[in-house]
């Protein structure tokens, strides 16, 4: 027994764009398809438009304040695709977003794959940054004064997707300043909260070593990036960083003097917790 009317309309090159109405069943509330009828619904119209109609996608656009749709699409093997943001007027005279979900005809549906793949996409997804701190033997900081922002900050960068955060700090190292280098212990990890137009995200800071003059000279800048690097000592190094980044490399050049710390700092906004 299902509540929900399911339509799908072809919108060319083997697509279907799938929505649906609720029935008036007649019958108490006891007494209908229950929670997953939705579900149900959708599901039996994504298979016959597979199998009898050929298609090869099927999309379906959604309020982003409707929770029960999201969860029927999702059960029903559709993933979380994007969002169209303020494009629905809400009741109360205001804006809500639109959900983008899509299913291919090859998508795996059941079992573990299918469930975790479904998942994947409307879970949250924080973005990874890797950067290395580089010391001379006095301790300066080795910081790159960038092309597309005033604020210096230390080698490095986001690691891509199916990279891990050393081979992402390495390749990024390798890109800033044309060297590879071997990284040693992980100093930091620091959760950074929302920033300007960033979402929150973690950032992991990896021991680089030491450095010397006669080895910047050597260095080979990346110029739609770093315009120069310089090292400084922490104590002069404040206008040049924003404030968190200045927390976090007092905390961490403080704390790991003379090589001294002997675990991962674990940091919050750029304080240890």
């Amino acid at each position: 027994m299902t509540d929900f009317e399911v339509t799908i309309e072809s919108t060319g090159q083997q697509t279907g764009s799938l929505s649906w109405t609720r029935l008036d069943s007649g019958l108490a509330p006891g007494l209908r398809g229950g929670p997953d009828s939705l579900t149900r619904a959708i599901m039996a119209a994504a298979d016959d438009a597979f199998e009898r109609r050929g298609l090869h996608r099927l999309e379906a656009d959604v309020r982003a304040d409707d929770p029960d749709a999201r969860r029927a699409l999702l059960r029903a093997g559709f993933r979380l695709e994007g969002r169209r943001r303020q494009v629905i007027i809400a009741s109360d005279g205001g804006f809500t977003d639109e959900l983008i979900f899509a299913r291919l005809d090859d998508d795996q549906v059941d079992g573990p794959d299918g469930f975790s793949g479904v998942m994947n996409s409307a879970l949250p997804r924080k973005r990874l940054i890797a950067h290395v701190l580089m010391r001379d033997v006095t301790g300066r900081v080795l910081l790159c004064d960038t092309v597309f922002k005033s604020d210096f900050e230390l080698p490095g960068g986001i690691v891509e997707p199916d990279e891990s955060p050393r081979l992402g700090a390495i390749r990024e190292v390798k890109e800033e300043l044309g060297i590879d280098i071997e990284l040693g212990r992980l100093l930091a990890v620091d959760w950074m909260p929302h920033y300007l137009g960033w979402d929150d995200a973690c950032e992991l800071i990896f021991d680089g070593g030491t450095v010397t003059e006669e080895e910047i000279a050597g260095f080979v800048l990346q110029p739609t990036e770093i315009r120069a690097v310089r090292l400084i000592d922490i104590a002069d190094a404040e206008p040049h960083l924003t404030a968190l980044s200045f927390r976090r490399l007092s905390a961490i050049t403080t704390l790991d003097a003379g090589g001294t710390l002997t675990r991962t700092l674990t940091m919050e906004d750029g304080r240890p917790v």
